[in-house]
Formats: structure tokens, sequence, C-alpha cells
């Protein structure tokens, strides 16, 4: 099945087919909150993230992002993460990130992004 949206007045169609989803798994381990992602953290579903760690932050004084089944991200996604790094910031709770895919690190690289956050490769919390 596809998932179709355009301009109303345009010719463009975009059609997705609607399995590519993002997908979070969320559970508390140790001292942080856990986030696991996995799908695409892309333009039209990166609202789902947003809510989702936007919720956590109050209770949270630490939240690890795990990308590691993160298949794919655009700057949509990229702004979502900065945006709730600042969330987090203002907020007194550390935003951490691991299992970045090569991808995942060029694009913060490139954006210069990469300085806001302690990216782990290896499971600062241990996990399930």
């Amino acid at each position: 099945m596809l998932a179709c949206w355009g301009q109303q007045l345009g010719y463009t169609l975009k059609c997705v087919p609607d399995t590519i989803r993002l997908s979070l798994h969320s559970f508390t381990q140790e001292d942080a909150t856990v986030v696991k992602c996995s799908g695409q953290l892309t333009a039209g579903i990166t609202g789902v993230l947003h809510k989702e760690v936007k919720r956590l932050i109050p209770a949270s004084s630490r939240i690890v992002l795990d990308l590691t089944d993160l298949t794919r991200m655009d700057s949509m996604g990229l702004g979502t993460i900065v945006s709730l790094y600042v969330s987090a910031r203002t907020s007194g709770c550390k935003l951490e990130l691991i299992h970045l895919s090569q991808r995942v690190r060029e694009l913060f690289r490139i954006t210069k992004v990469a300085s806001l956050f302690e990216v782990y490769g290896d499971h600062p919390v241990k996990l399930p």
C-alpha cells in the first residue's frame, strides 16, 4: 500500500510505501531512559520521535537515543534531534546518542551538529 500526498495546485505527487515507518521502544535502564529507534527518521514521520521524547523529558535526567536500527535520516530528522537537544538541555536533562551509522555520523559532521552531543559507539548503559 502507498501513502501519497501532493501539492494542491501543482503536479507533484509523492508516494511512499506505508511500511516505511519509525518505531520506538522506550524503557528505563539504570539512570537513563533509553529510546530505541527503528526505521527511518525522515520528513513526515519525525513527529513520532519528537512527541515521545518531549513526553519523557520532564521525568528524566538522562535520555539515550539508540540509533542502532535507524536506516535513514534526512534534514527533518536532524532538525528534530537538535530541537530535542535544546528542549532537554533547557529542562536540565542530558540527551545522548549511541550507535550512529556512518551515514548519520557524516550528516552530523557536515552540518557541525556532532559537537553538540556526546556520541557513543558502545552502550553507555546496559541494554537488554
